[in-house]
C-alpha cells in the first residue's frame, strides 16, 4: 500500500478522474479494494447509490486510498494482485474460490502450454494467475493480449488452421508436429519461442508489463546486431502493439457488477437484510382500489423461495372509502397479526416506500411474537429497496440477480392477487 495516496472522507472531491484502483480503509484494516475507469466517480457512487454490500461497511470507512494506473487493464491486474495479497474482508465475504476468475496456464502431453479461464484451482501442473473479480473484463483483456502473444486455448489443435489462426490469434498446427525428443528444427524453435511468449503473457497478467517491454527491446536490439532485421522489425511491431493495447483498450464497465455465490435466493436475501436466520417463509402485501372505493389488500406467501397458494389471504378493507394506501395497509397488518394460527413469517415485503415500511414496522412491533419479523419495502418508481433499521435504501439494480428475481416475483404475485380480488368485487358491485 506504499504507492497509494490516502485522503479523508471530507476530501473525496480531490480524488482523480483517471483509471486506477481505490481502497476503503478503517484505520489500518483494509475493508474493500476496487478498480475503476474514473476513480472519483466510482468512489462517489459507493456513497450516493450504495449497493446491499456497500451498506455493510460504508459507515466504517475513515480513509480512502487510490493509485492511478496508465490503463484499465493495469487497474484490472493490480486489483487482482492486491485482493490476493490483502484478502479484504468485504471483497471475499460474498465469494469463495468458485466465484473468482483465474487465468490458468497448463500443458498438454507434448508440454505445449495453453491458456484458459477457470473458477477452480484443481488442475495438476497448472499455474494460476488471479483472482480476478469479474469475468467480462478479464476475457476482453486476454482477447486483446492475444494479438501480441497468440496462444492455444486447449490441449489439442486440428491438423488444419482454426478460425483463430486466420485471425493471427493462434500459433497454428505446426507446433503440434514437433516432439520434444526429436532433433531440433524449425518446429522445435517455434515451441521454444512460443513458451517464451507465454512467460511474457504471464508476467503481464502479474503486473510486470515494464519487464516484458524491456525484455522485448533487448531481443530487438540483439536481432539487429545479428543483422536479422526482419525478425527485429516483428519484435518492434509487437512492442508497439502491446503498448497500444495496454494504453488504449477499454475493458472495465462503468459500474462494476456485484457478484454473489450461487446460493439459494432466500439465503442471500437474508444476508442482505441482515436477518440472523435463513428466510423460510416470507409474506408480501399489496393494496388495490380506485380512489379508495372497493379497496382490497392481498397477502401472498412464499415458502423456501416458492409460492404457497394455500396460505394466500385477501382482505376487504373496512375503513371509510378514502384513497389512503398507508391506512389500508395498517388495517391489513393489524388484522393479519391477530391470526396467530397463520404461522408468522421470517420477513415481510411491502409494496411501497418508507411510509409503507414504517406502517408495517409499527404494526408488528406491537406484538412480542411478531417483533422479530424483518420488514422490507419495494419502491418501484425509484427502483429502490428499503430495509428495516437501514437509513438509506439500496438500488434494486445492485441486487444479485436471483434476489432481484425473487423480490420481483413476490411483488408481482401480490399485485396480481390484489387486482384479481378487486376486479371481482367491482364486477359484483356492477351486477348488484
Amino acid at each position: 500500500m506504499d504507492r497509494f495516496k490516502f485522503i479523508t472522507l471530507k476530501n473525496i472531491d480531490k480524488l482523480p478522474k483517471t483509471a486506477g484502483v481505490y481502497v476503503f480503509r478503517n484505520g489500518k484494516q483494509i475493508l474493500y479494494i476496487g478498480k475503476a475507469i474514473n476513480i472519483k466517480s466510482r468512489v462517489k457512487n459507493h456513497f450516493q447509490q450504495p449497493s446491499y454490500r456497500d451498506n455493510l461497511f460504508m459507515d466504517q470507512i475513515n480513509k480512502i486510498g487510490f493509485f492511478e494506473t496508465d490503463s484499465e487493464i493495469e487497474a484490472l491486474i493490480l486489483e487482482a494482485h492486491l485482493i490476493k495479497k490483502y484478502q479484504p474482508k468485504y471483497n471475499v465475504v460474498w465469494r469463495d474460490d468458485k466465484n473468482y476468475f483465474y487465468v490458468a496456464v497448463s500443458q498438454n502431453s507434448q508440454k505445449i502450454p495453453y491458456v484458459f479461464i477457470t473458477h477452480q484451482k484443481n488442475y495438476a501442473k497448472t499455474e494460476y494467475i488471479g483472482p480476478f473479480v469479474e469475468g467480462t473484463p478479464l476475457k476482453k483483456t486476454l482477447r486483446f493480449l492475444r494479438r501480441a502473444f497468440p496462444y492455444y486455448t486447449s490441449a489439442k489443435h486440428p491438423k488444419t488452421k482454426c478460425t483463430w489462426c486466420h485471425l493471427d490469434l493462434c500459433p497454428g498446427p505446426r507446433l503440434f508436429e514437433a516432439r520434444l525428443d526429436s532433433p531440433k528444427g524449425e518446429a522445435a524453435d517455434l515451441i521454444a519461442n512460443y513458451k517464451k511468449d507465454i512467460k511474457k503473457l504471464i508476467l503481464i497478467l502479474k503486473g510486470k508489463r515494464v519487464n516484458v517491454v524491456t525484455s522485448l527491446r533487448k531481443e530487438m536490439k540483439q536481432l539487429s546486431r545479428d543483422k536479422k532485421y526482419e525478425e527485429a522489425s516483428k519484435i518492434r511491431d509487437r512492442i508497439y502493439a502491446l503498448q497500444q493495447i495496454m494504453a488504449h483498450t477499454h475493458v472495465i464497465s462503468g459500474q462494476e457488477q456485484v457478484l454473489t455465490p450461487p446460493t439459494n435466493a432466500s439465503e442471500t436475501l437474508a444476508k442482505i437484510i441482515e436477518l440472523k436466520k435463513p428466510i423460510n417463509k416470507i409474506e408480501c402485501y399489496d393494496v388495490s382500489n380506485i380512489q379508495g372505493k372497493l379497496a382490497v389488500s392481498s397477502m401472498v406467501v412464499f415458502v423456501g423461495g416458492q409460492p404457497d397458494k394455500s396460505q394466500y389471504k385477501k382482505f376487504k378493507i373496512k375503513m371509510k372509502n378514502e384513497p389512503n394506501d398507508i391506512a389500508m395497509l395498517k388495517e391489513t397488518f393489524e388484522r393479519r397479526f391477530k391470526h396467530s394460527e397463520w404461522i408468522y413469517p421470517d420477513a415481510m415485503l411491502i409494496d411501497g416506500g418508507k411510509a409503507q415500511l414504517n406502517a408495517a414496522i409499527n404494526a408488528k412491533n406491537k406484538n412480542k411474537k411478531t417483533k422479530n419479523i424483518k420488514v422490507i419495502s419495494i419502491a418501484k418508481g425509484r427502483q429502490e429497496l428499503f430495509i428495516e433499521n437501514k437509513q438509506n435504501p439500496i438500488s434494486l439494480k445492485s441486487l444479485p440477480q436471483e434476489v432481484y428475481n425473487l423480490i420481483k416475483q413476490l411483488d408481482d404475485e401480490a399485485h396480481r392477487f390484489a387486482i384479481t380480488y378487486h376486479k371481482k368485487l367491482r364486477k359484483k358491485n356492477l351486477i348488484g
